[in-house]
């Protein structure tokens, strides 16, 4: 069974799933995260959708470089949890199904190219705080060495 972290799903509503793959960026004790500034202001993980028909690790080093305009070397699946969520942005609520990896920023290749993402390096316990999903917050504790 996947953890779920957040809200619980409302039985009232129908939920779209959504595989999305998402990257802990480590490098000498700080954090790459992305800055989200629509729909709502949140910092998050890289990482995104898979679309239809892409593979897992392709979709993450497509997201990584539009989120945070880095080049990544992926180095192995962490966990997956799961959260029901609405997505205004596509107009629909979504059980957002989250494989997170660990991966090593390598090159930097310009800024994000999606809008309205900017990318930040956080000191660790920085980024734990700042994460604006307890999703995140947990893969990232976990990862730390601390309990989700």
């Amino acid at each position: 069974m996947i953890r779920r972290f957040g809200d619980a799903p409302d039985p009232a509503r129908r939920y779209i799933r959504r595989p999305g793959v998402y990257a802990i960026l480590l490098r000498e004790g700080q954090i790459l995260v992305t800055h989200q500034a629509d729909p709502v202001p949140e910092i998050q993980l890289p990482g995104g959708g898979i679309d239809k028909g892409e593979h897992p690790i392709p979709a993450l080093h497509r997201e990584v470089i539009e989120e945070t305009g880095w080049r990544i070397a992926v180095q192995r699946r962490l966990w997956a949890f799961r959260r029901f969520t609405y997505m205004p942005e596509y107009d629909l609520w979504a059980e957002k199904l989250c494989t997170v990896y660990l991966a090593r920023p390598v090159q930097r290749l310009g800024p994000p190219t999606e809008p309205g993402h900017t990318a930040m390096w956080l000191p660790a316990a920085s980024a734990i705080a700042a994460l604006g999903n307890p999703g995140d917050r947990a893969m990232l504790t976990r990862l730390l060495g601390g309990a989700p």
